[in-house]
């Protein structure tokens, strides 16, 4: 950070000799003049912010004391006869003489600015912009020098108890409010629950292994859960999970009969494919996995290039979610209670659930209606529970009931049953609109309004209807192209979300430019386990150092295309603020995955989840809004961002600065970055220290 210069005062002054007796007179005789016609001291404290003051009186409440006229200049100032009459003669004709240089200096000074202007106008914009940065420097470092050392600006550590805290789903302060049946469970931030301090790590906390070993292998310590929580776990978990004392292993030394695998080929068969290599082929590529356990679903179909979100209800211990986001593993909070998901009508291809908890029979089936708004024309519904089980639970006439409701409800949403065994069904979601208007009236649930059929609701309640009809974006999922090539989305697709084509390639090109700079330039920062030293060369950067990407600005989400294209072996959670374009619905379509949110409020993750968060644009777009502070944003990122963990910020000169300043108060190390292909930008490249617990 630069350091303060003195580059002047508003009090000059000038050394030299002194002019003669006559000189001497007139500053005495000048300066008791001024005392005696002072103005009051607001008045005067203005005259140093306007140097060329003392040249008019502008005192004409009063008239002057030596016979002076509303002016203030004497009523004869061309008599000479006294020696007063001289002195005020040779006053007059000094004013006069500086008013007629200072007209010559600044008619030359605007000839001379047109002749500059013209000739070298972007140099003098460049040096302005450059002063004006400077400015900003000094200004901050000189209100650092005023208040006191930068320690003691530092945020402050939050009690060790809030290791895992979320805000927004504080369980007792919703029961507290009177949240029942469920709503207790839900995401609650009126009120403000966000804390103004630095979440610490647990006690024993460990850098997660690199990916791919993470994604089998965790430390206990990293994670709230407790070895009878992961006994308790569900049948299939229980069996790829081994606990000593330091590791969690999800890897069985078993050929896991009746796991993962053989579930995952179970479902694909029962589809009508060979195996879940064919799922890319069927049209599947993003799953939306509802209550997951710890994600060994999503776990075994990543390796088929299939992406799969978590996504649980907040635990305040045993998580899915916080476990599955430690494997490396998409996932978030979200619960199937009374609100809509942050997710657009038709995003995904497959919603699955396996034990998830979720009681679909209640709430005269408005749940299933939540499902059926997500889930993409032609995409798949698979559930795997007890409830379905002929043999075992049918006989009881309650969930013989329940079961009835289910399989009755899934028709008359125009879901097709393709097959069922043992505890699993899958249905799919018809591709043709015409069939809700061809049922028999009465028969089901109505179509939505267009009042009620919001295409990416923020947690609006549930809609006890049918949503995403009228959407353009209606394609089923055997018509879109296939993953990879889904990603780059035709000119007809694009027309859809109002883009056009050429600004799209423009957006894709300036992206993988930018992310070859960033691991070129991140590199021998990024992926040292120690800092360089002088005459070391640069260590090669292993691929695998960062995993859970956040995008907290994605636009068309070119950040995660220009990151898969270079082979990062990354997946990233693309956000698109409430207040920016929503190009979410483009997003999802392209194969990726993303949510809405407003970044005034609480992220629904638990804390140390990601371990790079990347803002392009974004804090140019809050400055406008004014809802929140740039501290409270920060705030946040430390706290879903990994002890070591890196941001990228990407953002106007003067709002970079602006936050190049406040990273001293959440103790990251911070640097600003030019970017050669625009002046008018910087890059922030702040990494968060790994701070274990504080001496109390």
């Amino acid at each position: 950070m630069s350091r303060p210069t003195h580059r002047g005062s508003p009090g000059i002054r000038i050394s030299g000799n002194s002019h003669g007796l006559l000189d001497s007179e007139i500053k005495d005789r000048t300066e008791k003049d001024d005392l005696e016609k002072s103005h009051s001291s607001d008045q005067s404290y203005l005259a140093p912010r306007f140097p060329f003051r003392f040249l008019f009186n502008d005192n004409n409440n009063s008239p002057s004391k030596y016979g002076g006229s509303e002016n203030g200049f004497a009523s004869d100032p061309f008599s000479t006869g006294t020696p007063r009459s001289r002195h005020n003669f040779m006053m007059l004709f000094l004013k006069l003489s500086l008013v007629v240089i200072v007209i010559c200096a600044l008619t030359g000074s605007f000839w001379w600015a047109i002749s500059i202007s013209t000739s070298s106008r972007s140099q003098l914009s460049h040096n302005f912009r450059k002063l004006q940065e400077q400015l900003v420097s000094d200004l901050w470092d000189i209100g650092e020098i005023s208040v006191g050392s930068p320690r003691s600006k530092e945020l402050e550590f939050c009690s060790q108890d809030a290791e895992n805290y979320v805000p927004c789903f504080n369980l007792s302060q919703n029961l507290a409010l009177g949240f029942a049946d469920g709503n207790e469970l839900d995401r609650h931030c009126e009120g403000g629950s966000r804390q103004n301090c630095l979440v610490l790590p647990p006690v024993n906390y460990r850098i997660p292994l690199r990916w791919p070993t993470g994604r089998d292998v965790i430390w206990v310590a990293n994670v709230k859960i407790t070895a009878q929580e992961v006994l308790s776990s569900g049948s299939m978990t229980k069996r790829m999970m081994m606990l000593d004392e330091e590791q969690i292993s999800f890897r069985s030394a078993s050929l896991m009969f009746d796991g993962v695998e053989d579930y995952s080929h179970q479902i694909a068969e029962m589809i009508g494919l060979r195996n879940e290599s064919n799922f890319i082929q069927a049209g599947v590529r993003t799953i939306l996995d509802i209550g997951c356990g710890y994600g060994s679903f999503g776990a075994h179909l990543s390796s088929k290039q299939l992406l799969t979100m978590c996504i649980a209800n907040y635990e305040a211990s045993g998580s899915q979610v916080q476990l599955t986001l430690e494997r490396g593993l998409p996932a978030m909070i979200g619960a199937f209670t009374s609100k809509q998901l942050p997710y657009p009508s038709l995003s995904f291809d497959m919603l699955h659930c396996a034990r998830c908890g979720i009681d679909w029979d209640q709430k005269d089936g408005i749940l299933l209606l939540e499902v059926d708004r997500v889930l993409k024309p032609g995409g798949y519904f698979v559930w795997t529970s007890p409830l379905t089980n002929p043999q075992r639970f049918l006989r009881n006439k309650e969930n013989q009931r329940r079961w009835n409701f289910v399989r009755d409800f899934a028709e008359k949403i125009c879901w097709e049953q393709l097959s069922q065994q043992d505890e699993t069904v899958v249905w799919k979601k018809t591709s043709k609109a015409s069939c809700y208007s061809s049922r028999k009236p009465g028969s089901g649930p109505s179509i939505c309004s267009k009042v009620h059929d919001v295409e990416s609701p923020y947690y609006l309640p549930l809609q006890a209807c049918i949503s995403g009809t009228r959407s353009h974006r209606w394609i089923p999922i055997e018509k879109r192209s296939t993953w990879p090539s889904r990603a780059n989305l035709n000119k007809k697709e694009l027309a859809i979300h109002g883009v056009d084509q050429e600004e799209f390639t423009e957006d894709t090109e300036d992206w993988k430019s930018a992310v070859r700079n960033y691991w070129s330039l991140l590199s021998p920062l990024i992926f040292s386990d120690h800092p360089k030293r002088p005459g070391d060369e640069d260590p090669s950067p292993p691929y695998n150092m960062v995993r859970n990407v956040l995008d907290m600005n994605a636009h068309f989400g070119g950040f995660n295309s220009a990151l898969l294209e270079k082979g990062k072996s990354v997946w990233v959670m693309n956000v698109v603020p409430t207040i920016a374009t929503n190009y979410l619905p483009m997003i999802l379509d392209r194969g990726f995955v993303g949510v809405l949110h407003n970044w005034c409020e609480a992220f629904p993750t638990y804390p140390r989840n990601y371990d790079l968060v990347h803002a392009a644009g974004l804090l140019s777009l809050e400055a406008d809004q004014h809802r929140c502070s740039m501290l409270d944003i920060f705030t946040e990122i430390d706290r879903i961002l990994r002890p070591e963990g890196w941001v990228i910020i990407r953002d106007e000169t003067h709002l970079i600065e602006a936050a190049r300043a406040l990273t001293t108060k959440l103790r990251w190390d911070a640097r600003v970055i030019e970017i050669e292909s625009s002046s008018d930008e910087r890059l922030l490249i702040c990494q968060k220290p790994f701070f274990k617990k504080q001496a109390s």
